[in-house]
């Protein structure tokens, strides 16, 4: 029994030092977090996680500089490091950055908190989510709206002050009051937990320090360990440029003319195929957005107008319908006030003066289709300059001549000669009269 009793704490020993080791060694994964908070940010942010989790990481570090962004970017971010089996450590830096509006609740939510030296946070107060202007105090549903939204954030990052054991009060302040602190601040009123120089002063600072991650309790050993940057690849790139709305828009755009040269000169296909993609790409980013239905459905309008104008021209009545519709949707198309995520008004106006210029071109060109003179049938026959291509043997008086393509029998009541200019004056049947006319260019 005792010899079974060494051998059972010896190999439980072993496990235990093995498992402590194999820890010891679990790499740090860094990501980086700049620039407003988008979908892009979010599908970063969740694939790196998933990335660290695979790797059986010890730890994520985000590096954050950002003054705020979409709330359902941020929400998606946030539930992301809560499921995390890794444990998160926000870390705002380098000196002179900011974890403003959005970025503070991301913080909050970490199970570590970090700043540097010379960075801010705070400012979380919700952006207001309308496209029209602020509520006058005797709006009194926009009001309601402003205070919904305001307890909401603030009950929101109360939450997750608790769950972290940080400053719930004043986490409510940020909120209802826009309140800002330094990193010094932050650290003397328990905010934030960590005040690191660099990357390296905060792992070294970090090392032992027990977590839990999910349910599991950890020990991080960061001290010496490896680190692997993960950096946004060429899906989150292109996410991040198709989802900035002027992007958005001009794809919207490129995919409606794409369309409409390829409905008014089919076969062309180069346009159609182009357009059709651009159109998707708008259409997916713009489901990222927070954009107003309003403004979709007058942009939709605009598109369908200037559809129906290539397969039924009016001179441009229905197309510059479109044009005023897309104009008006475009303006109230973004339901937010966040800074970046706003349609340039020159951006939008040079889009319809392009718009319009086509549809005037396309109805030039349906104005001169109907002054044109028809020159197919009988009436493109008749009146007809071409020349002589045979003479019938013994025969002088007929010929052969080449007319829209086709060789046709001719009749005179001169003689003819090969390379003689004619001019048709009748069609009987398969035969056409000619009298001498000066030479035209073969083929009339």
């Amino acid at each position: 029994m005792n010899r079974c009793g060494w051998r059972t704490w010896l190999l439980a020993g072993l496990i235990g030092l093995s498992s402590v080791q194999a820890w010891a060694a679990a790499p740090v994964v860094v990501l980086t977090l700049n620039g407003v908070i988008s979908p892009a940010s979010a599908d970063y942010v969740v694939r790196g996680l998933n990335r660290a989790a695979e790797q059986q990481a010890q730890l994520v570090v985000i590096g954050i500089d950002t003054p705020g962004g979409l709330d359902t970017s941020m929400r998606t971010i946030i539930q992301a490091i809560l499921a995390s089996p890794v444990p998160v450590a926000t870390y705002v830096a380098p000196s002179g950055a900011r974890a403003a509006s959005a970025g503070t609740y991301i913080l909050y939510a970490s199970h570590i908190a970090a700043m540097a030296p010379g960075t801010n946070l705070g400012a979380a107060t919700p952006v207001q989510l309308n496209a029209g202007p602020a509520p006058s105090p005797s709006d009194s549903a926009g009001e309601t709206l402003t205070h919904k939204q305001i307890n909401d954030a603030a009950a929101y990052i109360r939450g997750l002050a608790q769950l972290r054991g940080r400053n719930a009060d004043w986490a409510e302040q940020a909120v209802r009051q826009a309140a800002s602190l330094s990193a010094q601040e932050a650290l003397k009123l328990k905010v934030v937990d960590y005040l690191a120089d660099d990357l390296g002063a905060l792992l070294k600072q970090l090392d032992g320090k027990p977590l839990n991650a999910a349910g599991h309790e950890v020990q991080l050993h960061t001290l010496g360990a490896a680190l692997i940057h993960y950096d946004p690849d060429w899906r989150g790139q292109v996410l991040s440029v198709i989802t900035h709305p002027s992007v958005a828009l001009v794809l919207l755009m490129l995919g409606i003319y794409g369309l409409f040269f390829e409905f008014v000169s089919p076969g062309t296909a180069v346009p159609g195929v182009l357009g059709g993609i651009c159109l998707l790409l708008g259409l997916y980013a713009l489901q990222l957005l927070p954009v107003n239905y309003a403004g979709v459905a007058l942009i939709l309008l605009g598109i369908a107008f200037m559809v129906a104008e290539a397969f039924l021209p009016t001179f441009g009545v229905i197309g510059f319908g479109g044009i005023i519709a897309f104009v008006a949707g475009a303006v109230m198309l973004m339901d937010t006030d966040l800074p970046g995520y706003g349609i340039p008004l020159p951006l939008i106006v040079g889009l319809a003066v392009i718009s319009a210029v086509l549809l005037v071109a396309l109805a030039s060109m349906a104005l001169g289709a109907r002054k044109r003179q028809l020159v197919s049938g009988d009436a493109g026959l008749v009146g007809s300059h071409t020349t002589i291509t045979q003479v019938q043997a013994n025969n002088a008086y007929n010929g052969w001549v080449q007319l829209q393509g086709e060789n046709w029998q001719v009749l005179s009541a001169t003689p003819l000669s090969p390379g003689q200019g004619v001019r048709v004056v009748a069609r009987k049947g398969l035969l056409l009269e000619v009298t001498a006319a000066p030479a035209a260019p073969r083929g009339g």
